[in-house]
């Protein structure tokens, strides 16, 4: 197959969709299909073209230079030209996803859309979300399949979109092997994310001080880049932290770097507003480490596994540093813990883009169903009724949410 993935955003900036844009495509690539990635540059110092494991990279301008637009009309001259097969959409924060998909229906190029819903750091954005999925909605029905990352965010666009189906596949967790690398002498927790103030590293590095009452030789290091990092090394200063508080990200295709840090670390925490389903846990489970997550949003699902806890969001500095405490005090995993992998996540893919190649994009509905009777018998049976897919072949309806879910869903209505 020859498939085209439209993304904002692509290495070298970092991420979690960028990490799972290249962690799919190159496993394409090695399945045998020709992928192409379409993203932006707002920078215009990125190569306008370039080939990474395979998968040819094309970048086009965007603007403004200096937000998170990504206002790029390229992008859909790009793909009217394009010759693929079928066209993955990953993200719908931006511009970039109305114009790809504008521009597949132009086209009829059957296309599959994975939300990667997160949160955003201005009050403004996570306001005119609300709106924002109204009007994308029209759109993303008219998907071919739509994809979440996890069983929340799949229940959470099947009620906002009215969806009538949902795939869930899982981010991947692999990391390269990194044996002999002991844990640091000095315990070491790491924080990780993009430095968005959303993501909460704040809320670990205002526990810090409580955490040094009872470990003095305890260090911390925030991992990431982002507009945050000013304000966080500010912080830090305030706190007289500068000496055990390393602020800084590691070039996302340094996988090695990332893995090396990750397996020395005795804690991994990420206290974020809202997660889908966060890469940087994954990795880090995958190595072992044990994790401290915020309880709400995707992260509440992580929970299931035996290495993770987690605390509510509204949390004290005091009760964040004796969850962080008593984690610490369980010492280290005895093994990794199977997780899905990127070879997993690839082959699911795959297999839908297969199962799409002959799909009838519908004409705009006039209900607010996604894929009506009206639209004929082919589509009504490959939609199903109101599913939401754990993983690809394994289908269910979408269920009602429970009470403590039904509240993460209402506290999202905006800011999701």
């Amino acid at each position: 197959m020859n498939i085209l993935m439209v993304t904002p955003r692509f290495l070298p900036e970092m991420g979690g969709i960028e990490t799972h844009v290249y962690e799919v495509s190159r496993r394409l690539v090695a399945m045998g299909h020709a992928v192409t990635v379409l993203t932006t540059d707002r920078s215009g110092h990125l190569l306008p073209t370039e080939q990474m494991q395979g998968v040819q990279v094309h970048r086009v301008s965007a603007w403004p230079k200096q937000r998170d637009y990504y206002v790029a009309p390229a992008i859909y001259h790009r793909i009217r030209a394009s010759a693929a097969d079928v066209m993955h959409v990953q993200g719908y924060h931006t511009f970039v996803p109305p114009l790809a998909m504008a521009a597949a229906l132009s086209r009829r190029m059957p296309y599959v859309v994975t939300f990667h819903s997160g949160g955003h750091s201005s009050p403004l954005r996570n306001l005119v979300r609300l709106p924002q999925h109204h009007l994308l909605a029209p759109l993303i029905r008219r998907a071919a399949q739509c994809i979440g990352v996890s069983q929340f965010e799949a229940e959470f666009f099947c009620q906002r979109m009215k969806l009538r189906q949902c795939a869930v596949i899982s981010n991947g967790g692999q990391m390269p092997s990194v044996s002999g690398v002991a844990l640091n002498p000095e315990p070491l927790i790491v924080s990780i994310g993009r430095l968005e103030r959303y993501k909460g590293h704040h809320r670990i590095l205002d526990a810090f001080p409580t955490i040094l009452e009872t470990l003095p030789h305890a260090r911390l290091r925030i991992l990431g880049e982002g507009p945050y990092k000013l304000e966080l090394i500010r912080r830090a200063a305030r706190l007289r932290l500068q000496e055990r508080v390393e602020i800084g990200g590691i070039p996302p295709t340094d996988r090695m770097g990332v893995a090396t840090v990750l397996a020395r670390a005795a804690l991994v925490v990420l206290l974020s507003d809202y997660e889908a389903h966060p890469v940087g846990v994954m990795e880090a489970l995958t190595l072992g480490r044990r994790v401290l997550v915020a309880d709400g949003s995707g992260l509440r699902e992580l929970v299931e596994h035996d290495a993770v806890e987690a605390i509510p969001l509204q949390a004290t500095p005091r009760q964040i540093a004796a969850a962080a405490l008593a984690q610490l005090a369980k010492g280290p995993m005895r093994r990794p813990m199977a997780l899905p992998s990127w070879e997993d996540c690839a082959e699911r893919l795959a297999a839908i883009y297969q199962s799409v190649l002959h799909y009838r994009i519908p004409p705009p509905s006039r209900s607010r169903s996604c894929l009506g009777s009206d639209f004929g018998d082919q589509n009504e049976q490959k939609s199903g009724s109101g599913d939401c897919r754990g993983g690809f072949e394994q289908s269910r309806r979408c269920p009602q949410p429970s009470w403590p879910q039904h509240a993460d869903l209402c506290r999202w209505q905006i800011a999701v």
